[in-house]
């Protein structure tokens, strides 16, 4: 039989409470941290647009788009990309398309939109 372990120390024993609370102590601090560090002021790597409006600004420039279709191009675009998945999905299901991989994905786009002859040609 192996021998039951004793502590010769004191201090007792933490439980549940103590060990959830510490946690929550230190959730808090690191939360107020975080906040403290976004409100930094004299942080000049701050940028308030988000991603993906650089890549919309590229995607306008190269399509020399104006300023009053930008709206218009962008739908445009997405319907043609749902339109796409959703010729995709039809026939597999729902279900089916929700578990492919982003390699798959990736793969299909790019046989959709970038055909290999068309690459070959620039």
């Amino acid at each position: 039989m192996a021998p039951k372990r004793t502590s010769t120390s004191a201090t007792p024993a933490m439980n549940q409470a103590a060990i959830r609370q510490i946690i929550n102590d230190r959730i808090a601090a690191a939360l107020e941290a975080q906040a403290a560090n976004i409100e930094n002021t004299d942080n000049t790597n701050t940028n308030p647009e988000p991603r993906e409006t650089h890549a919309a600004r590229k995607l306008f420039s190269r399509s020399n788009c104006t300023e009053d279709c930008k709206v218009k191009f962008a739908t445009v675009t997405l319907i043609d990309a749902l339109s796409g998945w959703n010729s995709y999905t039809k026939p597999i299901g729902i279900e089916q398309a929700d578990k492919i991989t982003w390699g798959e994905l990736k793969r299909l786009l790019t046989n959709k939109y970038c055909p290999r002859t068309e690459v070959k040609k620039m």
